[in-house]
Formats: structure tokens, C-alpha cells, sequence
């Protein structure tokens, strides 16, 4: 299709016919014209500010199916639903879905009966997909939330380093990519991973007029929290970090009458999905959460988002403040802070760094939890239970996630999770019942005094990840002598208990190296450690600088 008045008049009645508006806001015309065109395409639009309508009007009006690579669960979820509720024919494949399930998506996609298709980044090598690939007319290429891509941007995500391997299997089709938070070092960085030499940029501007930023310095964050929603009406998203505090915050605004919930990724999806809807229907008005929550929901009348907790980046947090007044009346972003933040957003970003050191002694630690010889074993996958590696050789849980992505940067191994699922349990007793089958039970007593000084009293609400590895580990026994104890508690009715779906698979990529010899690109770390020491210190001087605008900075 070439770029024509006529095709624009199309799109302007594809967008009136399912979406409902007459014309489209300032920038989406353009970027849809360039799409038309068949030309690669950089667009830069505010949070927002529509990036979506951007690529799926045009795979309205183009024949064959628009691919869309996306990050996260919960946004292609919210994306096929809505596409949906206006009678548009799309689909998403994730972690979680049967074989059968995702067999009969492709199987539709096939035969034409789906125009847009959302799936990760990693489930574009599956076997499953690559072999139905010949065989779809696809004809247009979407990387949403394309910062993912940048070694330099804020949430970068190794699966998208494979997109230039997948596009090479297509044929030349345009190539859409769409971000709410890109410097100039990452847009650069976007076009060469993705491997497009001719792309056009289109940017909106990032002031938002309706939206207020405010930082608040409070040695009483709860109270100050409190004052500001009773002070500003409306719905409202507070961040509030971990887990626990999203809990902890969510029943005491409940206890001051003010209508909330939480969320967070230790729900069960059902119940996440629950929440969430009673929050977009303003059953609820305020939902306390981590920031696994909003990206890719599209509530336009939230006036309000506070920041209990500051993000690490001020990408980060621009792109969660700007969740905030999507109808463009007036709202507010707040972030709460004291001393003490300040300090601990210094220490996370000095724990984040990972030695070459540390490293090095990860990938040897890896080899011998596998028992890999020198120059052997390239290419082939082993099933990985971080928790029970980290218990193993006594290691920090989040630092051994994070080697492991900076092993897969340098090219040297691979980890796939998807699909995969830890045990969970759930206590069906109330606390008092339970304490008297302990004292009836010693043997189970053990095991409940473990897991409850482990995981808490959440373990009585829902039902709550757990590594048996973990517990094994503190009680001195082994896992499969505890899970046939939990089956011998569900046959009792005392819990509900789910074994692990199958485990993440750790590939190494190239032959074992010496743990002395693996080539890391030093230069390019200490440029991450400063780079990331750099947002930081920006992030510092957004929250303290009292004299200037803060939309300005």
C-alpha cells in the first residue's frame, strides 16, 4: 500500500468503526501514513499517548496478519481484550498455555481468521511456531515497548536480541517499532539491534499539560499517603514496591475508609485478573501495587499516581507517573520520599553491579551443578531451579538472576523460563485448626513451622509459590520426602498443593570455556555501571531539586 489521501480517509473510518473517534490525536496520522507506506518506522509517542491504534489500524487495513512482540503477559492480555470488545480478531500465545491451546492459535492465524497475533520475544524461536512460519502471510512486524532492545534503556530484555534472526526468516515486510521512553543513546541502539538502516523517527513531545509532577519529602510517608487521597478525588494507582508493603498500605487505606486492594505477581492469575477489573470498573478506587501492574491498561480517568516507593530510573518513572490523566483532565503525579530512600536507591544500584569476578565464579559454579567439561556441551539444555542453585553454593537469589542475564548478553549461555511455575501451596486451614493438628502431628508440625517463618501467614489466603528445595534445605531433608509429605496433607484436606510445572532451561551457547578464559566484554560492563550510576544520580536530582520545573527536568 502506498501512502495516498485514500488510504488515510481508510484508516480514519477503520479507527471510526471500532474505536469510535473522528480523528486521531496528533502524531498517530503520521505514524500510520509512514506504516502504510511500507516504510521502517521509529515512533516515540508519550505514555499514553495512543502508540497502540499506531500499528493495529494499519493491520486492519493491510490483508495477512500484524505480528506484535511484546514483553509482558498482562499487556497482551489487555490488548487481545480490548481488540476484541471491539470486534477485531486477535490472539496472544504465552507461558501457561497447553500445547494444544497454542497449536490452535497458530493453526487460526494459518487460515487467516486472525489479523493480529501478540507473543514475546522468546516464543519466536519455539519449534512450535517456527514451523508453521513459512506458512503465514505476515505482513507487518510490531515491537511494542522497543526500549527492551536497548543494552542502554531502563527494562532491557535479551530475547529481543533474536528479532534480527526472526526477521531474516520473513520476508521484506515494515517494521513498526514503538516506545514511551527513549533517549537518543537508545534509539540509536534500537535501529542497529534490530537491524533496520533505513527507519524514520517520529516523536511526539513528552510534556504532558494536564499532568502535575509533585515530590513530597515526608518522615511520614503513610500519613502523608492518607492526606493526599482524601485530598484528591478519583482513582488511583500507588506503587508501593514489594509484595508485603502493597498488602500492608492496601489494608490501611481500607481501614480509613478509603476503597483499595492490591497486586501484585504473587497473585494467581485469576485473581490478579479479578482485582484488576474491579479497579478498571471503579469497584475499587485505589489499587496499591508493584510495578508489574499498568503497563499496556488503558484507563483514561485515573487522576492520581503515587509513588510510595521511587523507581530505580526516571524512565521508569515517567513511564508509570504517565499512567495518570490519559483523558487529558487534570491529575496528578506524586512521589513521596525521605532520607532513608535516598540512601537505599544508592545501595540497590551499588548491589545491582556484578563484578567480571562474580561472574566468572557463577558460570564455574553453573559448570559444576552440571558437571560440564572443559570445551563440551554447547548448545544443550538442562533444567534449572535458581532457588535450589542459589541454596546449593550459598548465593543471593536476585544476584544469581542477574549474572545469568549478563551471561546471556555476552552470548554465552541462554535461560528460558517461560512456561515454567514453582510449587505452590495453600493452608485450607484457619490458624487456630491448624495449630491443633500440629500438636496432633509432630512430624507435620516441622514442616509448617518451616514454611510459615518462610513464607508467612499469605500461605492461609492464597496459594503462594513456594521451593520445596528451599524448605528441604532448612530442615535437613530432601524434596521429594517433603512432597510426598504435602500429597499426604491434600489427601488429609489440611492444604491445596500444586507441584512445579516443568523447570526453566539454562542452555550453554558456546563450548564450556575455563571459568578464567570466558570473554566478557569488560568495557561494555563498567559502561553499564556507569550508565546505570548516572540514572541514578538523575533520579537523585529529580527527587531533591527544589528551584525548577519538574516537568523541565
Amino acid at each position: 500500500m502506498k501512502k495516498s489521501p485514500e488510504n488515510i480517509q481508510s484508516a480514519r473510518q477503520i479507527l471510526n468503526k471500532h474505536w469510535g473517534y473522528q480523528t486521531f490525536r496528533p502524531l498517530q496520522e503520521e505514524i500510520i501514513q509512514t506504516v502504510l507506506a511500507q516504510k521502517n518506522l521509529l515512533a516515540l509517542m508519550p505514555t499514553g499517548g495512543g502508540k497502540s491504534i499506531c500499528y493495529q489500524v494499519p493491520a486492519l487495513l493491510q490483508p495477512g496478519l500484524t505480528l506484535v512482540i511484546s514483553p509482558l503477559i498482562a499487556l497482551m492480555q489487555d490488548q487481545v481484550q480490548q481488540l476484541r470488545a471491539r470486534h477485531i480478531k486477535a490472539e496472544a500465545i504465552y507461558s501457561g498455555m497447553d500445547t494444544q491451546e497454542i497449536s490452535n492459535i497458530l493453526d487460526h492465524c494459518l487460515h487467516g481468521s486472525v489479523k493480529l497475533l501478540y507473543l514475546s520475544p522468546e516464543r519466536l524461536q519455539t519449534k512450535t511456531f517456527l514451523e508453521r512460519l513459512p506458512h503465514m502471510n505476515i505482513s507487518l512486524l510490531a515491537i511494542d515497548e522497543a526500549h527492551c532492545i536497548s543494552q542502554w534503556g531502563y527494562d532491557f530484555r535479551p530475547a529481543y536480541l533474536k528479532i534480527p534472526l526472526f526477521k531474516a526468516q520473513l520476508s521484506k515486510i515494515p517494521t513498526i517499532a514503538v516506545t514511551a521512553t527513549a533517549t537518543a543513546k537508545v534509539q540509536k541502539d534500537i535501529l542497529e539491534k534490530l537491524e533496520i538502516k533505513k527507519a524514520t523517527i517520529l516523536k511526539k513531545s513528552f510534556a504532558r499539560e494536564n499532568l502535575a509532577y509533585v515530590v513530597r519529602k515526608s518522615p511520614n510517608k503513610k500519613k502523608t499517603l492518607l492526606h493526599i487521597l482524601k485530598k484528591v478525588k478519583g482513582s488511583a494507582i500507588v506503587y508501593g514496591g514489594k509484595r508485603a508493603t502493597t498488602e500492608q498500605l492496601a489494608n490501611i487505606l481500607c481501614q480509613h475508609g478509603i476503597a483499595a486492594d492490591y497486586y501484585h505477581a504473587g497473585l494467581k492469575s485469576t485473581e490478579r485478573k479479578k482485582k484488576q477489573e474491579a479497579w478498571l470498573k471503579d469497584a475499587k478506587r485505589v489499587i496499591v501495587a508493584t510495578n508489574a501492574f499498568g503497563m499496556g491498561i488503558d484507563k483514561p480517568n485515573v487522576r492520581l499516581v503515587i509513588h510510595y516507593v521511587a523507581p530505580t530510573t526516571l524512565e521508569a518513572y515517567y513511564q508509570e507517573a504517565g499512567r495518570a490523566g490519559r483523558d487529558e483532565k487534570k491529575a496528578y503525579a506524586v512521589l513521596l520520599y525521605n532520607q532513608a530512600d535516598i540512601k537505599q536507591i544508592v545501595e540497590i544500584v551499588k548491589k545491582g553491579f556484578l563484578t567480571i569476578d562474580y561472574l566468572k565464579s557463577i558460570y564455574q559454579q553453573l559448570a559444576n551443578y552440571y558437571q560440564v567439561a572443559i570445551g563440551s556441551h554447547a548448545g544443550i539444555s538442562y533444567p534449572l531451579d535458581l532457588e535450589h542453585f542459589a541454596i546449593t553454593y550459598n548465593l543471593s537469589l536476585q544476584r544469581v538472576k542477574k549474572a545469568i542475564r549478563q551471561l546471556e548478553i555476552a552470548g554465552l549461555a541462554s535461560f528460558d523460563s517461560q512456561g515454567a511455575r514453582p510449587s505452590q501451596l495453600h493452608i485450607k486451614l484457619d490458624q487456630g485448626q491448624l495449630y491443633t493438628f500440629r500438636l496432633a502431628n509432630p512430624t507435620a508440625d516441622q514442616l509448617f513451622k518451616k514454611l510459615l517463618t518462610t513464607y508467612g501467614v499469605k500461605l492461609f489466603k492464597q496459594l503462594t509459590p513456594i521451593s520445596l528445595e528451599r524448605i528441604a534445605h532448612l530442615m535437613q531433608s530432601s524434596p521429594p520426602i517433603l512432597e510426598k509429605q504435602c500429597k499426604y496433607l491434600v489427601s488429609l484436606d489440611i492444604i491445596t498443593y500444586k507441584p512445579p510445572q516443568k523447570k526453566a532451561q539454562f542452555t550453554f551457547l558456546t563450548p564450556r570455556y575455563p571459568a578464567d578464559k570466558i570473554p566478557l566484554d569488560q568495557p561494555l560492563l563498567l559502561a553499564r555501571k556507569k550508565l546505570l550510576t548516572e540514572k541514578t544520580q538523575a533520579l537523585i536530582h529529580y527527587i531533591t531539586h527544589e528551584h525548577r520545573c519538574r516537568t523541565q527536568l
